[in-house]
């Protein structure tokens, strides 16, 4: 069991309830111990694509939140919270309402490289404790600027028919492929600003993050079915899936062992860059290619 299972998160629970939600399957499977984790936080108001790794998976859960995300999520106009989402208490309101032509033309200004302060309910750090933790104590928290990329923002198919573009809107669902780092709540705050309103998040759903989708994605109710049936091997998704984006490099058996030893292979014809080694389709280790030297990044004993 090293690989990859992917859940539909469902609203209210949070990502570390998810990990516990597998390592449950695989006991009451009997599988055994295995090492579990996420990759990558998704907010218990969120649902959607939340990648739980297993096994030997776990060393590539930090790769995992560096890579791009693309989520669905509506901007309900006319009251801004101090969390910036359905959780919070009103700050400030507004009468203003866009129509959908507006929205549509400010999308461009929030596409690209942007700048975008983080929401002060994150789970940032500041001086060592949680941003979130000092707001609830009612602090004011102030957090840097960061530099996040908008590779597509774009109305979502649900978006109202042509004959009502130009009726005032109470709320708008808005897709966004994002980078990593990026605060979809920042965002629509800050959308909802640029049309002369304020806004707060009312939906927020991850449909991909890095190579995984919710075409792959299943419910817990199914996970506990499977587990039941200990039958997980039929949705977990092999551990190299993660590393789609990076070119295998084939090991001879001599080579598999020298790099398991953690030894450096020296010329070897390959291109200089991160390489998935395996031997036979078995995963051997991340390794890293430099004029004709090959270094271990990650290893996986399998």
């Amino acid at each position: 069991m090293h690989g990859w299972i992917i859940l539909d998160k469902p609203l209210g629970l949070g990502s570390t309830q998810g990990v516990s939600a597998v390592k449950r399957a695989l006991r009451n499977g009997g599988y055994g111990k295995f090492k579990v984790g996420h990759g990558g936080t998704l907010d218990p108001l969120a649902t959607g694509v939340l990648p739980i790794a297993v096994g030997e998976a776990t060393k590539l859960a930090g790769r995992m939140l560096d890579s791009d995300k693309i989520y669905d999520f509506t901007i309900m106009f006319g009251v801004q919270t101090d969390t910036l989402d359905a959780e919070g208490v009103s700050i400030a309101t507004s009468d203003v309402r866009p129509t959908m032509a507006a929205v549509e033309a400010v999308l461009a200004q929030f596409t690209g490289p942007i700048a975008q302060v983080p929401p002060a309910y994150s789970a940032l750090k500041i001086d060592g404790e949680r941003a979130y933790d000092l707001a609830r104590a009612g602090q004011d928290v102030v957090l840097a600027s960061r530099n996040v990329t908008i590779h597509t923002l774009t109305t979502h198919p649900t978006r109202l028919l042509d004959d009502e573009v130009g009726e005032e809107l109470e709320a708008v669902t808005l897709t966004a492929h994002v980078s990593k780092g990026t605060y979809i709540r920042s965002l629509a705050h800050d959308i909802a600003l640029a049309l002369g309103t304020v806004g707060h998040v009312t939906m927020l759903r991850r449909v991909k993050a890095g190579p995984f989708d919710l075409l792959s994605a299943i419910s817990l109710d199914k996970l506990d079915e499977l587990a039941k049936a200990s039958a997980l091997e039929d949705v977990l998704l092999p551990l190299r899936v993660a590393l789609d984006d990076i070119p295998a490099l084939s090991l001879t058996p001599d080579q598999a062992g020298a790099l398991r030893q953690g030894r450096i292979l020296a010329g070897i014809a390959a291109d200089d860059g991160q390489y998935f080694a395996e031997l036979d389709a078995v995963p051997v280790a991340l390794v890293e290619v430099e004029d004709g030297d090959v270094r271990v990044v990650r290893g996986f004993n399998l």
